[in-house]
């Protein structure tokens, strides 16, 4: 009997040996007065991820239990650290806990050497009420206080037809203006590749946020984004299960986000970061979940976990400032800078060839070399790539491959001698494989997106 005891013992030392737990729970103000206030739990093995958790409670309450301190166990045992945030209440002022839960994950990544955090690997997660305060610091926010990905559980994301409507009342007002509907109605504020990945999870008997309207109408806007989203939807539980261990899928619900986050590995703190910086062709244009199949998220499959590639491409952008769409008037061009990249890939030109662009050709060199001195100027000092545009078989949209030959490519060529930039000629290393192309003659199929990824993949290995 004593030698059962002693086994089952020492199986509980390695069973807790092996899982972690928390080591330092404190408290930290977000606000001077301690209205707004972040509560850490901190793991005793830490795997650099971090989540910020927002309560829900309909903008008029928070409920910091089951949908707050509850998971630190979860969280921590798996070496995440783990931050509550207790938010201030709107009463129509949607500013206060906007602020709040932007200035949290500041201060999380601010604090990151200290605690052991990766600062690129910091999600939120947000329950009903705040479910939409997460969804609108996803969507909102600059590159510094956005989140690396998002936790939903049966989140308002609306604030039109559909919406919770004691949340749009706390939020924005009794009496709010259609301009401010619109902003805060998340569905509608997705943006390709910017937007971070999410999950969701909903009941499908929720009569107090009806998940069509909310948790579905951000799956389907992340999907048709290209973005990557998940979503799981339980046959029943209502609405506000949070980590009520009697809601009748609550296992089902822990592996599954599990798994969302075993699948969706933490980058390595020193990763080498890859800025990819162009139009459709980067964007990934007429590939479905591009997010995926574009040519820069076959860049990181191709480069490995060493590498940390983000997407900036933006379809129909120009280098110059004075075409239809300059690239860097874009919040892709602001995001890629603040990403702090090593190295970026800069593949722009192909707009530029139209008539209406190409009339302003005696700017092209100065507009490069305006982008190029911008990012010489980051801390991080990037080794600057400048790619020629991929051949242009046919005048799609006015793009003339004889422009971009005899005009746009001599003056990248001479930008990168004066720069000393890398060369990529993707106008020449992508011609054998233009039966890759879609049928507009301009955008590289999936396939093809995959060639030039591995074309770029070596030039960077060298």
């Amino acid at each position: 009997m004593k030698e059962r005891n002693l086994l089952f013992g020492l199986f509980l030392l390695i069973t807790l040996s092996i899982s972690g737990q928390t080591s330092r729970k404190f408290t930290l103000n977000i606000t001077p007065d301690g209205a707004s206030t972040l509560t850490c739990f901190l793991p005793d093995r830490p795997t650099g991820r971090a989540i910020v958790d927002c309560p829900g409670g309909g903008y008029v309450w928070l409920s910091m239990g089951k949908e707050g301190y509850d998971w630190a166990d979860y969280f921590n045992q798996k070496g995440i650290s783990y931050f509550v945030l207790k938010y201030r209440l709107p009463k129509g002022n949607h500013q206060l806990p906007v602020s709040d839960a932007e200035n949290a994950i500041r201060l999380v990544r601010d604090s990151a050497s200290q605690w052991k955090i990766n600062p690129y690997d910091v999600g939120i997660m947000g329950f009903s009420a705040g479910g939409h305060l997460a969804s609108t610091v996803s969507t909102h926010a600059d590159y510094n206080a956005r989140p690396d990905f998002s936790l939903l559980f049966y989140p308002v994301i609306t604030m039109g037809n559909g919406t919770h409507e004691g949340s749009r009342i706390n939020f924005l007002g009794t009496s709010p203006d259609a301009q401010s509907i619109n902003a805060f109605s998340n569905e509608k504020q997705i943006r390709a590749h910017l937007t971070p990945p999410a999950v969701i999870f909903l009941a499908n008997d929720d009569n107090v946020v009806p998940p069509i309207e909310n948790g579905v109408a951000y799956y389907t806007a992340m999907r048709k984004a290209g973005n990557d989203c998940s979503l799981y939807i339980y046959p029943t539980g209502g609405h506000g299960f949070g980590f009520n261990t009697h809601f009748t899928y609550h296992e089902q619900l822990l592996n599954d986000l599990s798994e969302w986050l075993t699948t969706h590995p933490s980058p390595l703190l020193n990763a080498v970061r890859i800025a990819c910086i162009g139009n459709s062709i980067t964007d990934g244009a007429g590939i479905d979940m591009n997010s995926e199949k574009g040519y820069p998220a076959c860049l990181q499959k191709d480069l490995g976990t060493g590498y940390l590639v983000n997407n900036f491409g933006v379809s129909g952008r120009t280098m110059l400032n004075k075409g239809d769409y300059p690239y860097m008037k874009e919040l892709a061009w602001k995001d890629a800078m603040a990403f702090k990249p090593n190295i970026v890939i800069i593949k722009l030109g192909t707009n530029d060839s139209k008539p209406q662009n190409w009339r302003y050709k005696q700017d092209f060199r100065q507009d490069m070399q305006q982008m190029i001195d911008s990012l010489k100027s980051l801390p991080s000092h990037p080794k600057i790539y400048l790619a020629t545009p991929i051949p242009a078989l046919k005048k799609s949209w006015d793009i003339n491959d004889s422009i971009i030959t005899k005009g746009i490519i001599p003056v990248i060529l001479k930008v990168a001698r004066k720069n000393r930039c890398k060369v990529l000629d993707l106008h020449t290393s992508f011609s054998p494989y233009i039966n890759l192309l879609q049928q507009d003659g301009i955008h590289p199929t999936a396939m093809g997106a995959a060639k030039l990824a591995e074309i770029i993949a070596t030039e960077i290995k060298k």
